[in-house]
């Protein structure tokens, strides 16, 4: 997958992968969208933020975690 709206600048926030190069992580629009925000709310609260980069923050997290095995417990 190619990420147009995800940036990584070392510069800024130290290398956090960020929204088009302003300083709001990709995290943090996660985060929201689990804590039950629309994108509306999102978009509210972040007014220079598009629906587009909420769906590439999305799209961007499900690859960084399929990339990555992560420690959880088996289930029985």
């Amino acid at each position: 997958m190619d990420f147009t709206r995800i940036t990584v600048d070392a510069q800024k926030l130290g290398g956090v992968p960020c929204i088009r190069g302003l300083r709001i992580p990709v995290a943090t629009v996660v985060g929201m969208v689990a804590e039950g925000m629309t994108t509306a709310e999102i978009l509210e609260a972040y007014p220079d933020l598009d629906a587009g980069d909420v769906r590439e923050a999305l799209q961007f997290a499900a690859e960084a975690v399929r990339e990555r095995e992560l420690p959880l417990a088996s289930q029985r």
